[in-house]
């Protein structure tokens, strides 16, 4: 899976591969990563399946690139709208 994170208080959001999205969403929100505990609490508002991993990261390094943040602003502009960022 590919999953992306929103933090509320930070105003951003996080890209990333898992084969378990929910225990990783567990971890982020527990602080056990270094480059998310100071966006706790973490909502995940999207995931992508992929048959695998090699896809997934494809699929990561894509949505991380400038091209895949266009793509999630403009494909999650009402969640923007809706957690108060746009």
């Amino acid at each position: 899976f590919v999953y992306v994170l929103w933090s509320q208080k930070l105003s951003k959001r996080y890209i990333g591969s898992s084969e378990a999205v929910e225990s990783r969403l567990i971890e982020h929100n527990r602080a056990s990563n270094k480059f998310t505990k100071g966006g706790i609490p973490w909502i995940k508002f999207y995931q992508e399946e992929f048959q695998t991993k090699t896809e997934a990261i494809r699929r990561e390094k894509f949505l991380k690139s400038g091209q895949g943040r266009k793509w999630l602003d403009n494909e999650f502009l009402t969640f923007r709208r809706d957690a108060g960022v746009v």
